[in-house]
């Protein structure tokens, strides 16, 4: 079995339990910004790695011709870009809820808060 083939599903696996952790977390965590960090892991663990996993796996697969090179590109385009947009996005959704004071802050220490001390 060559190396890719093994890496690529090795990457499955992980990209799978990181969905699983996210879903629990989502589940089990308390507060909005833990269920926020939660669903974040998910999204970059859960789907970059498997994104790179089938990239590596479109590689191996011979009888797929020109098109595992397209797959393969596809899927680290893809990967990329959720690489970088997952995390401003959970940054720009965790920003806008503290700035809202909607959302509750029982948090154990805040340095926003702290810094902002005399700005006023």
């Amino acid at each position: 079995m060559p190396v890719l083939t093994i890496l690529g599903l090795a990457l499955l696996v992980v990209g799978a339990f990181l969905e699983l952790v996210g879903a629990v977390g989502v589940l089990r965590l308390h507060g909005f910004f833990n269920r926020v960090h939660a669903v974040t892991v998910s999204a970059i663990g859960g789907s970059v790695l498997p994104l790179l996993g089938i990239s590596m796996l479109s590689l191996v697969f011979e009888n797929l011709g020109v098109r595992r090179f397209y797959l393969a590109g596809m899927c680290l385009a893809a990967a990329l870009l959720i690489l970088v947009l997952a995390p401003a996005g959970a940054h720009a959704l965790a920003r806008a809820a503290y700035r809202s004071n909607e959302v509750a802050k029982d948090f154990t220490y805040d340095a926003i808060a702290e810094d902002r001390v005399g700005w006023d």
